[in-house]
């Protein structure tokens, strides 16, 4: 293996970043869709702005929900509860453009088209998801992203508590992970831009979030030392943020949401998506098998790419890429795979019981690396190991 010494770079953005709060909102109303009515089809978008936040997109569901209600709920759990911020949850405006799916693609989804495929449940759309896992982290996940991540749940956590009470709800952080070949050495860099109330000296600023955010969430991987940097609002200042500094869409933070850029990527984003949109449930069923794989001992990187048709009921196809790191032949696993994971649309929706309100949660800190969701489990590896 190559040991040359290179460095990489991930981020990660907190749940009062703009776009992160499209997304909450996006799968917040997919949540609610799914509560009452598990067959409900939808391709939700947000946008935000100065006090403003606007939905539409495509929804067809049996159950009536209070869309200004989910929408100001999710604003308030946030922070964006003062009008201060440019968005308040009470007075904001929530312009509503929502309309029902397209008969086109529902025929397509519902097994209603073309009469080869008819009675079975086709893709939601074309395209190719990819999924990734690695033995960088307990996670199975790259570990810049990992960090990134973690850096914002502790502050969120310290926001939310009151710990440290001048924060503000929009955040980013950056790390940059020195390797050698394929193992992380040290931590390089780091970056955290934070929002903060307008009274706190920037002396206070950096020192806080350095001793009570970053160094407790670092340290413990033994990769800090002298010659880490520490980039803490380089601006020098971070009080007008949110909506409010920048508009916010949803799908905006893909490479936040997955591999941080360790993994490739399709193009589509998740959140607002029903599971019949395999933009979102093939790349949590790519994540599935790439992490099985990867618990089994098979290999210590795996990527999985598979690929769809609109209106298809099984993946066009299916690539395992090891690089160079697997125990069995690439083409053998691969068949394997095959054997062990159902990967058509309607397959993968079972296999990950997808049709629950479990989204929002998803939508903050990335869709992978986190025990919650169903895609992380590693309950194939003993029978993929079997197999091979």
């Amino acid at each position: 293996m190559d040991k040359r010494r290179y460095f990489f770079t991930s981020e990660s953005v907190g749940e009062g970043h703009p776009d992160k709060l499209c997304d909450q909102v996006s799968d917040a109303i997919l949540d609610a869709c799914l509560r009452d009515d598990p067959e409900s089809r939808v391709a939700c978008e947000t946008f935000a702005s100065t006090s403003l936040v606007l939905i539409g997109g495509e929804i067809t569901t049996k159950t009536f929900v209070d869309f200004q209600q989910v929408v100001r709920e999710v604003a308030k759990s946030i922070g964006y509860t003062n009008p201060d911020y440019g968005l308040d949850f009470q007075s904001m405006a929530v312009l509503d453009m929502i309309h029902s799916q397209s008969p086109d693609i529902s025929q397509g989804v519902s097994g209603t088209g073309l009469d080869e495929y008819r009675g079975q449940q086709g893709a939601g759309d074309q395209g190719m998801m990819f999924g990734f896992a690695c033995t960088e982290t307990e996670e199975l996940m790259p570990l810049p992203i990992t960090l990134a991540h973690k850096i914002l749940i502790k502050a969120t956590e310290l926001r939310k508590t009151g710990a440290i009470r001048w924060l503000r709800p929009d955040a980013k952080s950056q790390v940059t992970v020195e390797y050698e070949g394929r193992k992380p050495i040290r931590v390089e860099a780091v970056v955290v831009s934070h929002q903060h109330d307008p009274d706190v000296s920037y002396d206070e600023i950096k020192e806080a979030v350095i001793g009570k955010i970053v160094r407790p969430v670092l340290e413990p991987t033994g990769l800090v030392d002298a010659k880490t940097k520490f980039y803490i609002n380089p601006t020098g200042r971070f009080v007008v943020g949110g909506p409010f500094g920048d508009t916010g869409l949803t799908g905006r933070k893909i490479i936040v949401d997955t591999y941080g850029g360790a993994g490739r990527h399709g193009g589509g984003a998740f959140s607002g998506k029903d599971p019949t949109k395999v933009d979102r449930s093939a790349a949590y069923a790519a994540r599935y098998v790439a992490k099985n794989i990867v618990a089994a001992g098979l290999a210590g990187y795996c990527e999985i790419e598979l690929a769809y048709a609109i209106g298809v009921p099984f993946p066009v196809s299916v690539m395992v890429d090891t690089f160079g790191t697997s125990t069995a032949p690439e083409a053998k696993i691969e068949e394997v795979v095959g054997k062990v994971f159902d990967l058509s649309p309607s397959g993968i929706i079972k296999m990950l019981d997808l049709r629950r309100p479990i989204y929002q949660k998803t939508a903050s800190y990335g869709h992978f690396g986190r025990k919650d969701f169903p895609w992380e489990r590693t309950d194939k590896a003993s029978e993929l190991k079997r197999l091979l």
